[in-house]
C-alpha cells in the first residue's frame, strides 16, 4: 500500500482484454488463501453516483508462476469472507469515526 493518503488501485484485464480498474479495499489472508475486497473506480463522475457501491471479493491464485486474481466459486467460503470484510469495514469506520468525535 504505496500511499497512505491515496487509494491502492488495481488494474485487472478480463478475458476479452478489457481493462477494469478497482480500489483495494481490504486483504484477507487465512488457511484458505489471500483474498482481496476490491470497489471498482469510475473515470464519470455520474456512474459514480449510481453505482450502489458493491465491491467484489477475488482469490489470489498462482498461474504459471504469475499471481492472478479470480473469483470464489464456493459460495460458503464467498459469505464467510464476506462477513469478516464486512465487519473489518464496520470496526474501521466505526474508529474513524470515534477518532473524528474527539477532534
Amino acid at each position: 500500500m504505496s500511499d497512505e493518503f491515496g487509494a491502492d488501485l488495481l488494474t485487472l484485464v478480463d478475458e476479452e482484454g478489457n481493462e477494469h480498474e478497482f480500489e483495494i479495499l481490504d486483504v484477507i489472508d487465512n488457511d484458505d488463501g489471500t483474498f482481496y475486497a476490491l470497489l471498482p473506480t469510475f473515470e464519470d463522475a455520474q456512474d459514480k453516483l449510481d453505482d450502489k457501491g458493491t465491491y467484489y471479493i477475488f482469490q489470489a491464485v498462482d498461474e504459471n508462476g504469475e499471481r492472478e486474481l479470480s473469483e470464489v466459486d464456493d459460495d460458503q467460503l464467498l459469505d464467510a469472507l464476506a462477513t469478516q470484510f464486512e465487519a473489518h469495514f464496520n470496526d474501521l469506520y466505526d474508529s474513524e469515526d470515534e477518532a473524528f468525535e474527539e477532534n
